[in-house]
Formats: C-alpha cells, structure tokens, sequence
C-alpha cells in the first residue's frame, strides 16, 4: 500500500534537516561544528520583550485557544509597524492577518490559492518553501533566474506569453535570500503595472526589511500606489526582532486574499498562545533604536566575513541588507561537493547555493550568525583548505 499521496513526490526533507543529522553525528565524535548554513539569529531580543512574555504567561486566563486573527492589539501593532518602518498604511481589521511564522503562511497561501495546473513563478534561486507549497498544491512552477548581471532581480520581460497566460501568483523576496539582492522602488514600480497588465498575484516577501546597512532603506511592495489590488506582503518577527523561534509572522495587502487565508487557517490552526502574542506588541511597540545597534554588529560580522573571504580570492559583494554573504564556489566544484568538503575538511558548515535552485549552483551562502571571532576562526579553517 502506498503511503503518501503522488504529490509527495516531488517534494524531499527540508535540507537543514537533512544537514543537522550529518553535524549531529560530527559533534557526537568530539568535532567543534561552526555553523553558517541556517539563517537563525544568535542574538536575543531585548529584555522587556521576554518579560513580557514571562508577565503574560503568568496570568490564569492567558492559556486558552486563541481566535486565528489574534486579538486586536496584535494586528494595530503590526499596522503600527508598518507604518514607522516601512511607510506603509494598513487597516489592522481587514489588511492585516497574523500568521504563526511566516513560513506556514508562505506555504498555506499556496494551497489556499493554486488550483492543479496553476502555473506560479518563482525566483530562482530562492527560498525552498515557494516551490515546495507549489508541488504540493498540484501547481506547476515557471523558474525566474536571477542572475549576477542583472543585479539578481528577475526579467519580467523574459517570461513567456503562453508561461503568463496560465501564471496565477509571483513570489519575489526583497532584500533577497539566498543572494542578498536590494531592490529599488523603481522595480516594484515596475512588477505593480506588470501584474496588473497580466492579471497576477504578486506575493512578497519582506523577512528582511528591517535588517539593512548604512542608508538603504528596502521599500514595500505595498508603498506603491496600487499594490493592494494585486499584491500581499508576508513579514516576520524572526530576523527584523531576533525572535525565529517565537513563529510571529504576518501577511498584509489584498483584503480579498486575506479572506481566503484567513478561511483556510481557521480550519487549520487557533492562532498562536496569547502571551507570544503580548510580546510582540510589546516588541514592535517599545522603543526601536536597538534595531539600528544590531544591524550594526552584522555589519561588522559582513565585514569580517567579505574581507576574508576577498583575501582568499573568492568572489563576494558587500551586501546592503540581510543576514547573510553570497559567494562563488571557487575551483570549478559544485555547490554541495564544496559544503561537503567543507563541512568535513574544516568543520565549518555552509548553505550550499544549489538548495535555493538550479540558478544557485556555483554559489554558497554564509549566515552571519556567529560573532566576529567564531567567524574569523570559521574563515581561517576555511582558508587552510582552499
């Protein structure tokens, strides 16, 4: 008997799963693993968010199921938000849900909109969920390449007429992970009129918008006149407020989309516990000039790491936001044989960029979540085998 259903069957385990069994087994034989592969801050948030949380939890009444759309304080503080950091203006009642993490909404959108047959575009390379939500809804996927000679943003001109006849959604991801990308409004601009022209949902995802250096400020999909007709935002409290583990995420725009995604998650899940949900108003309420000191230390972490690595002749740009480097694979190896070598070689750990895509082989990417001198020891192994 067949277990799992035929959609399965492209879709395999999540890679960093698949890595933490091979890193389990290094440490168990005494090997000290530096891992830059999964993109999970090592940094905690403030104080008073985790106080929060400790006051909130500890009130009898704190404890029940939750109602999917959270309660109203939770949805104006993500509106407030969004209207400080990204100059966007949101009606918390009908513009805003909040997801648990913004994977799961990522991935539920998908189901909750791709028919069998449905084409969806998707960057390529870009995050693993994109196309695994696709596969699994029974769609059918059009990889947009983002390629180094075009500032890794699609070419929108470049999609065929028959491909966009049966396209359904776009997923783009600015600042952009794998490989760091910014986009300028000006792109947005341009996909706005894009998608209205050739009647597409355009799914962004903003995971790092609040993670940038010196004075380059990412914009919003949603800061374009327009974008609400077409177009919904997915972000997160994981990157911009250290807080991955809490699964405090949200999606905003298109109010019918909204809709749809909040039927599908009330047959799904019954929000998240209160108390995570009182620390995260507290979060994005409190005073938020410690962003602007955290994203100084990642700078200097990406400074460490680019220089480094430029020392030893790899290629490597000095990105303007997220929490990651994107180099290219030296020597002529495939991604996944260099991360191997390297993980095996000199105990560092890597992403290698064929995860992301065919369009990633030839790269890897570098989390900058270990502090300056667990990175500089990570990048003098790596110099040892080179």
């Amino acid at each position: 008997m067949e277990m799992s259903a035929k959609r399965m069957e492209k879709v395999s385990t999540y890679f960093f799963a698949e890595l933490q069994e091979k890193i389990k087994k290094l440490k168990a034989d005494g090997h000290d693993v530096i891992r830059l592969d999964i993109g999970s801050p090592d940094m905690a948030p403030p104080q008073e968010i985790v106080e929060a949380l400790y006051q909130a939890a500890s009130k009898p009444d704190a404890h029940g199921y939750q109602p999917t759309k959270g309660p109203d304080a939770i949805r104006h503080a993500w509106a407030g938000m969004y209207h400080r950091a990204l100059d966007v203006e949101l009606d918390p009642e009908s513009q805003i849900l909040p997801l648990i993490g913004s994977k799961e909404g990522i991935f539920n959108i998908t189901q909750a909109l791709v028919d069998p047959g449905d084409v969806v575009l998707v960057p390529d390379p870009g995050y693993p969920t994109y196309t695994a939500s696709t596969w699994i809804a029974g769609g059918e996927i059009h990889f947009m390449p983002l390629l180094s000679e075009n500032d890794f943003l699609p070419d929108l001109g470049a999609i065929p007429a028959d491909i966009l006849k049966k396209a359904k959604l776009m997923w783009l991801n600015y600042p952009n992970n794998p490989t760091t990308a910014f986009a300028p409004k000006g792109f947005f601009e341009d996909v706005v009129q894009f998608a209205l022209k050739h009647n597409l949902l355009v799914c962004h995802d903003a995971a790092y918008s609040q993670v940038y250096f010196d004075d380059h400020k990412p914009s919003s999909l949603l800061s374009v006149p327009g974008a609400e007709k077409i177009g919904v935002e997915f972000n997160s409290l994981s990157k911009s407020h250290n807080m991955a583990g809490w699964r405090l995420g949200v999606v905003a725009g298109n109010e019918e989309v909204i809709r749809t995604l909040l039927t599908m998650k009330s047959n799904i899940d019954t929000g998240s516990f209160l108390p995570v949900l009182h620390a995260a108003v507290k979060a994005m309420s409190l005073d938020q000039s410690w962003l602007a000191e955290r994203n100084e230390i990642y700078r200097g972490r990406r400074d460490v790491v680019v220089d480094q690595l430029m020392k030893m002749g790899f290629e490597a740009q000095r990105p303007k936001a997220t929490i990651y480097v994107w180099a290219r694979v030296p020597g002529g190896l495939k991604s996944a044989q260099f991360a191997e070598k390297l993980l095996f070689e000199s105990h560092v750990s890597v992403a290698p960029g064929m995860m992301f895509g065919q369009a990633g082989e030839g790269y890897f990417r570098i989390s900058l979540v270990q502090n300056e001198d667990r990175l500089l020891e990570a990048m003098n192994r790596m110099a040892k085998i080179v």
